[in-house]
Parts: C-alpha cells; sequence; structure tokens
C-alpha cells in the first residue's frame, strides 16, 4: 500500500453505501438509455439533437471542469491563496460569451448540414472533400485527449487512495472501469443525463464542505486572520505578478477548442435556449469556483504544513479535509463529487475521440458512398470506446505529472489547435481550408515546443502563444489563398432559423 493509502483513514459503512449509492445512479441512466443511444451514431454522439436547455447548461460545465479543479484549484489556492481565483475568471468570461454568441453559430450550422462531430463542422464549412482537414483534427484529438482522459483517472485513483485507503493503482483501475460501463451503454444522452446528476453532487459539496471547516475554525474572520498571520498572501488576491495573471486568465483561451464542450452546444433541442444555458451555467461556473478556492484556503488553515497531506500531494487536500470535517454520509457525497468531476469529463472525451475514429475516419472516410447500419455504427463505437480507455489506463499508469499540469496541457493543445480556426470559421466569411490547416499545426506545434522548453514554460502557460500562433497563421494563410466554391452559403447557414 503507498503512502497515500497509509496515511488515509478507511472510510466507514456509511461513507461507502453513500458512494456505492452514487454509482448504482449512473449505471442506472446508463442502462436507462442505452436502447436510445443503439438508434443510431447522431443519438449515440450528441444525443439525437434533442437534450434539455437544463441539461446542456449543467453538462457543458462540469465536463469543462473535471478534476483539475475539484483536486487542482482547490490544491492551488492552499499553495498560493486567493489569487488562484484568476485560474477560473478566465473561462467564466470565455464561456458566458460562447453560450451566448458562439454556440449558436455552432449549433445552427450543424444541423443544416446535417454534423454530428467537431471534425464534421469543419469538413462542411471548409468542403473537404480529400479528407486531409479530418485526418488532421483527430490526429490532434488523440494526441490530446488520451493524456486529457489518463489524467482523470489518476485523479480517481488519487480520490480512492485518499478517501478508501486503497493503493492508487487499483483506483486508477476502479475509475476506469466505472466510466466504461455507463458511457458504453448509454452513449451521449448518459453521459449528459449523468454530468447533470454530477453537476448537483459537485455544487453541494463546493458549498458544503468549505461552509462547515470554516464554522468550525470559528468562522470566517477567525479563519482570515489565521493565514494572514502565515502570511499575507493567503488573503491578498493580487499577491501575484501581472504575467502570472495574465496566463491563469489565458486559461479560458481554451474553451471554444475543446471539442467535448462544443458537442454540448450542437446537442441542444433549440438554439433559442441557449440563452437560459448561459445564465444557468455561468451562475454553476462561478459558484464552483468560489468553493474550491475557500476549500484551498479553509484546507490552509487547518493543515498549515504541506507535509501534513497524504503523500505532501495538494491534490489530495480535498479528500482529506472532507474526512476530517464532515459526518461519514457526507463524506461519501464529498467522494461522489469528486468523482463527478472525473466522469463527466472523462466519459465526454472518450466519446468525441470515439466519434472522430468512427464517424470521421472509418464512416466519412474508409466507407465513403457505403450504406452503413446505424446499428453496425452504434456497436463499433462502443468498440472503440472501450479500446480507448484501455489506452488512456495504460498511459495512466505511466503518468508523472500532477493532474493540474497534465490537464493544462492537454487543454492547452485542444485550444490552441482547434479554438482559433473554431472562431474564424464562424465569424470570418474568408476563412480558408488551407488556412484552417496551417492555424491547426501552428498551434499544435508551438503549444508542444512551448510546454517542453523549460525557460518558456515557466516564462507563460503554453495555452497563450500557441493560441495566438494558431489565430495569426489561419487569418494570415486565408488571406492569400482561395476559399471553396460553398464558402458563402456555408457561411450563411450558422444564421439559419431552428
Amino acid at each position: 500500500m503507498d503512502e497515500t493509502a497509509q496515511i488515509a483513514v478507511s472510510a466507514n459503512g456509511y461513507a461507502i453505501a453513500a458512494f456505492v449509492g452514487y454509482l448504482l445512479i449512473l449505471i442506472g441512466i446508463g442502462i436507462y438509455t442505452a436502447r436510445f443511444s443503439s438508434l443510431g451514431i447522431t443519438e449515440y454522439f450528441i444525443g439525437g439533437r434533442t437534450v434539455n436547455r437544463y441539461v446542456v447548461a449543467l453538462s457543458a460545465v462540469v465536463s469543462g471542469r473535471s478534476a483539475w479543479l475539484l483536486l487542482g484549484v482547490t490544491g492551488m489556492a492552499y499553495t498560493m491563496g486567493p489569487s488562484a481565483i484568476w485560474a477560473v475568471i478566465g473561462y467564466i468570461i470565455v464561456e458566458l460569451f460562447l453560450f451566448l454568441y458562439y454556440a449558436k453559430r455552432l449549433r445552427n450550422f450543424t444541423e443544416a448540414r446535417d454534423c454530428i462531430t467537431v471534425p464534421d463542422f469543419f469538413a462542411a464549412r471548409f468542403d473537404d472533400k480529400d479528407g486531409w482537414l479530418r485526418i488532421l483534427i483527430v490526429t490532434i484529438f488523440l494526441i490530446f485527449m488520451i493524456g486529457y482522459v489518463s489524467a482523470q483517472f489518476v485523479a480517481g485513483g488519487k480520490a480512492f487512495a485518499s478517501g478508501f485507503g486503497i493503493s492508487m493503482d487499483m483506483g486508477i483501475m476502479l475509475t476506469a472501469i466505472i466510466v466504461v460501463l455507463y458511457t458504453i451503454l448509454g452513449g451521449f444522452l448518459a453521459v449528459s443525463l449523468t454530468d447533470m446528476v454530477q453537476a448537483v453532487f459537485m455544487i453541494f459539496s463546493l458549498i458544503v464542505l468549505p461552509w462547515i471547516a470554516i464554522s468550525n475554525f470559528g468562522g470566517l474572520m477567525v479563519m482570515l486572520s489565521e493565514l494572514g498571520s502565515m502570511d499575507m498572501m493567503y488573503i491578498d488576491p493580487f499577491a501575484i505578478s501581472v504575467g502570472a495573471a495574465i496566463g491563469f486568465l489565458g486559461i479560458g483561451l481554451g474553451s471554444p477548442g475543446n471539442p467535448h464542450i462544443l458537442s454540448r452546444y450542437m446537442s441542444i433541442d433549440k438554439s433559442s435556449h441557449l440563452t437560459t444555458v448561459a445564465v444557468v451555467g455561468t451562475t454553476w461556473n462561478v459558484l464552483m469556483a468560489w468553493g474550491a478556492v475557500f476549500i484551498g484556503l479553509a484546507g490552509r488553515a487547518w493543515f498549515p504544513e504541506i507535509d501534513m497531506l497524504p503523500a505532501g500531494d495538494t491534490e489530495n487536500l480535498f479528500p482529506l479535509l472532507a474526512r476530517e470535517q464532515l459526518p461519514p454520509v457526507l463524506f461519501g457525497v464529498v467522494l461522489a463529487s469528486i468523482f463527478a468531476a472525473i466522469m463527466s469529463t472523462a466519459d465526454s472525451q472518450l466519446l468525441v475521440a470515439a466519434s472522430s475514429i468512427v464517424r470521421d475516419i472509418y464512416d466519412k472516410l474508409i466507407c465513403r458512398g457505403e450504406e452503413i447500419p446505424q446499428k453496425r455504427l452504434v456497436l463499433l463505437s462502443r468498440s472503440v470506446v472501450f479500446f480507448l480507455v484501455v489506452l488512456s489506463l495504460i498511459f495512466s499508469y505511466l503518468a508523472e505529472d500532477l493532474v493540474f499540469w497534465l490537464v493544462l496541457f492537454a487543454w492547452a493543445g485542444l485550444g490552441a489547435s482547434i479554438g482559433p480556426a473554431s472562431i474564424l470559421a464562424l465569424y470570418w466569411k474568408g476563412t480558408t481550408r488551407t488556412g484552417v490547416m496551417a492555424g491547426m499545426i501552428s498551434g499544435t506545434t508551438v503549444t508542444m515546443a512551448w510546454y517542453f522548453t523549460p525557460y518558456l514554460s515557466n516564462l507563460m502557460y503554453e495555452l497563450i502563444p500557441g493560441f495566438l500562433a494558431g489565430l495569426l497563421v489561419t487569418w494570415l494563410v486565408s488571406l492569400y489563398t482561395s476559399p471553396a466554391p460553398d464558402t458563402e452559403q456555408a457561411f450563411n447557414d450558422m444564421f439559419s432559423k431552428f
């Protein structure tokens, strides 16, 4: 048993029962939605474009946050105090814009052109007859998403180790098994409905835990006084350099490039409902962000030295604080919320990666022009999901980075490669296929080169230079290349009324 497991105290039967009850709900949803998701790949991958506005709002928010919020941001706030809030402000602002403006154009176009996946959107927008644009996008997806899913499995292993006292390796395996069960069964609808359930667990834990921990410490003012006596940075949200604040704000640039978020916009029943999605989603984003930051602050007050945390790892703070402060049943709920964050992202990314392989490579390129039975495509999709879980599981055992940084790298890679191209595709008629491909390659290359160069990675978060490179190259190359003949009509499809 590893160090984390040795320090952890095994949860009692009530906590285990609460956690198991949560898992049974997820499996039940997977079984309930299996029949609908078996009808065809439109149903399996985007819920047949029939998903309710409130489900879309909560699903879009929680699938974008992952274990990065509950384990990473809480650990960051423990280390650097309330200035960690800058890491969440950026994505809240960007996603509000996406909900209100970007999502409607994407939703209208994808219905007008019967697009199921993000590569479908680009192929239809830029008349990708030879399929090279599809292949490039799928390659980028697989490069970054395997690492992204693996990070979620690692986070699950940490939560199991801290909460139940089992080994990290066993925790990673259990997390993968749970995710694969309901994702294979119910597809996108199961993922969206479970996201809604998981959003409730997450918001409950992120509000209740800091409130109880702060109250037990003597109240907010007592806690802030104690933190100030340790170091003023623990009570000063501006105790951060301008460069670091800009880097944290830049995290929001990843949202328009992460396909597991974009697929939510494509799935809503009516684009006119996206205003409601913006209100509900933004409210949820703000509440979860503040909860995560206050958990980090309360954790620093209760555990002043980092060696008081299991394995000296700040990403173990959330489950440790919950175990120490909450009654067993609520502790089980908090553990469930951690897994909610993990699963709501991992399942979404698995579906996106599987849809890219099945829809964009097999259906649209390998079997181009053939009529393939929908049930065969769904069966193949489920098989691909299983294969991707195995691949991610292998990678997760090899991963050495903290969850926070591994997720940020994958988030940056997708954001810098797909984000600028998707924005220009939706808002500039002059964008060309050649420009998009050049921009995607540039964004990916700059992100990876920046990340693996120590001097540069310490200077600025790789998403910002990667995103700017992708945006600039897409624009410049588009200026000097010719758009596809169908460009004007494709652009106009974004303003269709549905």
